[in-house]
């Protein structure tokens, strides 16, 4: 293809822009810029890298790699293109994929660092995932919920940190004063401790384990009801919700609609309080999964590590089996469908459907089916359906919500999953509201 100096001339100079704009953490903005420079001069391999990596940072795994795949066609020999593919199979838990461009990379680049951590990561990660599947048997392991007694834990006499104690009946109950105490001790960066931890894991473990996968919830009587979308372990943001607009009580509810940890550094904060104001207020703090309450998005975007590094690999396990039995959708007052993503690859998907979603027997979403699009898919402008900009789940524009809705008996759908700028946006005619509740999420 033959482009004109002129033509590549522009294109660099819009690809200066872009890269200023993605310096400012405005990744849409940059996008639009990398695309005109690319339909200017499309011959430029590192256009498409640079856009991908804004894909990258937008979650949008399926462009990054399309545009990863482009560069490579431009110049084979880009490592960097490598590298970006690698990123997004890592996040879309395609592993072995990630793995040969991992090893590419660490040829032609020894010296990287960060790409030789990548690759010992991605290595550990294959090996104990073939491992895991080795030793697989027909009869299921214990779990670690079925074999853990939080109460024998002892607990030293040097903690200095709020306790929970049996009560007269002999049966475990948190108090609002624990609860209060620990959100202090939490501000000030200090754990509680893990006999506590564990125990409010376990109480919402258990409540889960007996709840629907779709559950029906009211506005409490002369109260109110918040809708929260991702937060993202930014535990202060997360607490700034809560001064702001009112802490969990018997007239004030709140659903939290997935993506409560990875990426910020203290999603143990944030899921423990959730978990605690769950089992404090069982029927006036909702929860709901999103796709970064998963294995392989808690090994990539850091919350393995993280409850590893403050108490221990024990810990985790049990916060995986939790995340297993949280429950995928609510519906508000009949008439409000709540999703961590979106909607359907089908046309006639029930709300019975989703109730009976097997969630507690298929534990990971996986990458097709009714569980996966709840947790991935996002709406778009156009019409019909579309391919997944992420990689998994679809695309679903406003005519695919207005016919699920009818079909439904039902007036709105609130998703999250998505960056706004401004916390939410409407589309849909109205009938599709994105709620995103972390402000510094870039």
């Amino acid at each position: 293809m033959t482009v004109s100096e002129s033509d590549r001339v522009k294109a660099d100079q819009i690809k200066g822009e872009a890269n200023k704009l993605f310096s400012e953490k405005r990744f849409p903005e940059a996008i639009e810029k990398y695309t005109a420079a690319i339909e200017l001069n499309p011959t430029v391999a590192a256009y498409y890298t640079n856009r991908a990596f804004c894909h990258l940072k937008l979650e949008s795994y399926g462009y990054a790699i399309t545009d990863a795949e482009e560069a490579l066609k431009i110049d084979p020999t880009l490592t960097k293109a490598n590298y970006r593919r690698a990123s997004a199979n890592m996040a879309l838990g395609k592993f072995k994929e990630a793995l040969k461009d991992l090893r590419v990379v660490s040829k032609r680049a020894p010296g990287d660092k960060d790409a030789k951590a990548k690759l010992d990561e991605c290595s550990k990660i294959v090996k104990r995932i073939e491992f895991e599947k080795a030793i697989e048997h027909d009869d299921r392991t214990p779990s670690i919920a079925e074999t853990l007694d939080p109460t024998s834990i002892t607990v030293e006499s040097s903690y200095d940190g709020p306790r929970i104690d049996l009560e007269q009946d002999g049966e475990l109950q948190i108090t609002q004063d624990f609860v209060t105490q620990m959100i202090e001790r939490f501000k000030n960066q200090k754990k509680i401790h893990k006999k506590y931890a564990f125990m409010i894991i376990f109480s919402v473990y258990k409540m889960m384990m007996e709840a629907p996968s779709l559950i029906d919830v009211s506005v409490p009587e002369k109260g109110i009801l918040t809708v929260c979308g991702d937060v993202h372990g930014q535990f202060y943001d997360f607490i700034n919700i809560f001064e702001t607009n009112g802490y969990p009580s018997d007239t004030h509810a709140y659903l939290f609609n997935g993506d409560f940890v990875d990426r910020g550094s203290f999603s143990v904060e944030v899921i423990l309080t959730l978990f605690a104001y769950k089992w404090l207020y069982p029927d006036r703090l909702y929860l709901a999964r999103g796709n970064h309450e998963t294995d392989n998005m808690n090994k990539v975007y850091g919350f393995e590590g993280e409850v590893k590094a403050k108490f221990s690999d024990m810990m985790f396990k049990l916060f995986s089996e939790a995340f297993n039995a949280l429950p995928l959708a609510h519906v508000i007052g009949h008439k409000i469908l709540v999703v961590h993503g979106g909607l359907f690859s089908k046309d006639d998907v029930t709300l019975d459907d989703i109730r009976k979603i097997n969630r507690l027997g298929q534990r990971q979403p996986g990458t097709e089916g009714l569980m996966c699009e709840l947790l991935w898919s996002d709406p778009q402008p156009e019409p019909g359906r579309g391919a997944s900009k992420r990689g998994v789940g679809i695309q679903f524009g406003p005519d695919v919500t207005k016919n699920f809705l009818e079909r439904n008996n039902l007036d709105m759908l609130i998703r999250s999953h998505e960056v706004k700028e401004n916390g939410y946006v409407i589309e849909h005619d109205g009938k599709c509201v994105t709620v995103f509740s972390a402000p510094n999420y870039w």
